[in-house]
């Protein structure tokens, strides 16, 4: 039983993914109701046969106090999609502030940029502008849905409305 399936909050909010094996135990519990199945793929045992979840709703809301995401090394890499935001390049990653920390900088969302070592020591100790080497593209403090999103990679086609990626 492998897969994912994606779990939504009762006013159909996205919450997390799951296993399609947790999905078919809160089925069974009835804590879920089947929002999206896949066709023609079914859950099967000796006396029951379940459709094969792709998106679940909680049937009572559950209220989630707003979910932010650490700031760490990996979380900034995974937000820039592991790309150099100078050169696009995705080798030898390191991550650079993007106003110097010996200027001040601090350790922010919008001050922390992934960056190839090639690019963050040509860079050195000055503002992307000072350097002539603008960001392709501004940082920013992401949402969990984002990383919700990267997660599994593929997205199932019938996510996208819940993620608001239609």
């Amino acid at each position: 039983m492998n897969g994912h399936v994606l779990l939504l909050n009762q006013d159909y909010s996205a919450l997390t993914i799951c296993s399609v094996e947790r999905a078919i135990v809160l089925m069974h519990l009835q804590k879920v109701d089947v929002v999206e199945s896949e066709e023609g793929r079914y859950v099967r045992s000796p006396s029951t046969q379940l459709p094969w979840p792709s998106v679940v709703r909680l049937k009572g809301y559950v209220r989630v106090p707003y979910r932010r995401i650490g700031l760490s090394r990996k979380n900034v890499l995974r937000r820039d999609r592991f790309k150099c935001q100078y050169c696009g390049s995705r080798s030898h990653l390191t991550v650079d502030h993007v106003h110097p920390k010996s200027r001040g900088g601090r350790d922010t969302w919008e001050n922390l940029v992934a960056a190839c070592t090639t690019c963050n020591n040509r860079k050195g100790d000055r503002t992307p502008e000072e350097a002539a080497m603008p960001l392709k593209r501004k940082p920013f403090r992401p949402s969990h849905v984002m990383f919700i999103r990267d997660y599994v990679g593929t997205l199932d086609e019938c996510w996208k409305p819940y993620l608001f990626l239609a």
